[in-house]
């Protein structure tokens, strides 16, 4: 058998050179830089990251993070595994078995029931139990709707405000039939400050 000449094996190793060359730029680089440029043109708030700021601008969190409000003036979001630190993101890894998960999701419902004045048995279970990142900002209409109680007298509102405007925050399932209805509930609380702000 004749050995490869280096001309032979500079024409074997061409092709490979280009197409890495090719897939680093053109799919690492152009392609990148082009989805990133449309994504962030089409859709700039979702592209930063769906953040919100207050009248200020000041920026006061995300859409799509839960976060803690404090004072019974505010809506509460599911409880987080994590603290609701979104580096930390994660649910408790506990099994629906485990004596310590049913311990503390007891304690989480009497907490719930005492806060808003009910019996344990009416909190719904997204209200005692974090979701799988421990950072959804969203719940179920029932689990806003047992708070409106709560914020309205806190606020001194007439319950029927509030309830209105939990209402108009309610979004139905993503075409009609993705999931189910939800309520982003960092944007309830925005709307609920704009609203007390309101002339």
């Amino acid at each position: 058998m004749t050995p490869k000449t280096p001309k032979t094996s500079i024409a074997l190793w061409r092709p490979a050179i280009g197409l890495t060359l090719f897939a680093l730029l053109g799919t690492g680089l152009a392609y990148a830089t082009l989805a990133t440029g449309i994504a962030g043109t089409l859709f700039p708030a979702q592209a930063d990251g769906s953040l919100v700021r207050d009248a200020d601008g000041r920026v006061r969190g995300s859409l799509l993070l839960a976060q803690p409000f404090a004072g019974d003036g505010y809506f509460q979001a599911r409880p987080s595994a994590s603290g609701y630190d979104p580096m930390a993101a994660a649910g408790s890894n506990l099994a629906r078995g485990n004596p310590q998960l049913a311990q503390r999701v007891a304690a989480e419902t009497a907490a719930v029931a005492a806060r808003e004045g009910v019996a344990a048995a009416q909190v719904p279970g997204d209200l005692v139990t974090a979701s799988a990142s421990g950072l959804d900002p969203e719940l179920s209409p029932a689990a806003a709707r047992l708070q409106v109680a709560r914020v309205a007298r806190a606020r001194g509102w007439p319950q029927q405000r509030v309830q209105t405007l939990l209402e108009r925050h309610v979004q139905a399932p993503g075409w009609g039939v993705l999931g189910q209805p939800r309520v982003n509930v960092i944007a309830l609380n925005l709307a609920l400050d704009a609203a007390a702000h309101a002339p």
